[in-house]
Order: structure tokens, then sequence, then C-alpha cells
């Protein structure tokens, strides 16, 4: 059992732990110390979900929703695309800081409609959670739920470190060049990610 959670625990942090489009938003959420747990939460509690799926139903799911990957694909590619260009002009306009940050407050619903969009339209979550996790379950026959619960231990680490440790970048993020700088990269990662569903 031991081995089994160990390994699942270590498998999703190697999967979770490359910039993405939810990642970013986080990263952006904890920095600007707004609905930091409902963020986290509903990365962490989506992961649980898809992973849980991905080890105990993988083989039926893909049989019963054959054309669900390619509605996936291109929805997600849209979202990217058009949160990658908000990114941008945010980029352009600049003047944004921590203080002008908490200013902004967006509304609760959202903020987690926008990191929950960025989860569940993003078909690399699919793939990761549902499909690798999933397959890789099948090695550890009858030790499947302590799998499980390493990969959803994974989760919820890294996300509320991510959402809660940003803050120690306040400092540099008291500067408004260097919210330019993050939304730069995040419309990078979120254009590249587009790009790589459209050609791939």
């Amino acid at each position: 059992m031991t081995e089994a959670f160990t390994q699942g625990l270590l498998l999703s942090f190697s999967l979770i732990l490359a910039i993405g489009a939810q990642n970013a938003f986080v990263l952006r959420q904890g920095l600007k110390r707004e609905h930091v747990l409902a963020v986290v939460l509903a990365c962490a509690i989506s992961d649980a979900i898809l992973i849980s799926v991905g080890v105990f139903a993988f083989t039926s799911l893909s049989k019963l929703l054959p054309g669900l990957v390619p509605v996936m694909r291109w929805g997600g590619a849209t979202f990217l695309l058009a949160y990658g260009a908000i990114s941008f002009r945010n980029a352009w306009r600049g003047g944004e800081a921590l203080e002008a940050g908490r200013n902004g407050v967006r509304s609760l619903r959202q903020v987690l409609a926008t990191v929950l969009a960025l989860t569940w339209l993003n078909p690399h979550v699919y793939l990761d959670t549902v499909g690798l996790i999933g397959s890789i379950s099948s090695g550890f026959p009858g030790r499947e739920a302590a799998f499980a619960a390493g990969a959803v231990s994974a989760s919820f680490l890294f996300f509320f470190a991510l959402g809660y440790g940003a803050r120690l970048l306040q400092p540099l993020f008291a500067r408004p060049f260097s919210w330019r700088v993050l939304d730069v990269v995040i419309g990078i990662v979120m254009w590249s990610i587009a790009a790589g569903l459209i050609l791939g």
C-alpha cells in the first residue's frame, strides 16, 4: 500500500509541476490574495475527481464517450486563446501592482468560473489525470485506492503550496513592471498550450 501511495504521489507531482494555464492562474490569485482558498480547493477537488475517474473508470469512460476528446480540444483551445489575449492586453496597459490588484477584486463567481474553465476545458488535464494516471494505476492491482490517494494528496499539497506560497513573491510584485512580465508569461503559456491543441 505504501509503495502504491508513494508512486501515485510522485507521478502526480511530476505531471502537475510544469507551469500551465491553471498553475499560472493560481499563482496570480495567490499574489493578489484574491479568493485563494476557493481557487486552490477548486483545482485540488477537480483533480481528485478526475484522478478517481481515471483510476476507477478509465476504460469504461473512453468507450462510452468517444467524441469527448475533440470537443474538449477545440473548446479548450478557444478559451486559452481568449484568456491569453486578455493577459497580453493587461501587459500592454500595465500599471497594476499588488495594491491596485486588491482594489480591483473580482467576484468569487468570476474567479471560480475562470479557474474551473481553465481546469475542465483543458484536454491535457484529461490526458494526464484520466489517461496517464488511470492507465499507470492498473499496474497496482488491488492497490488502486492507495495509488489514487497518493495522486490526490500531491494535488492538494501542490495547489495549497502554490496559492499560499505566492505571497513570498509579494515584494517583487509590488512593482507594476513585474505584473507586466507575469502577464506576458501567462499569455505565452496560454497561447502555447492552445497552439499545441490546435496543431496536435
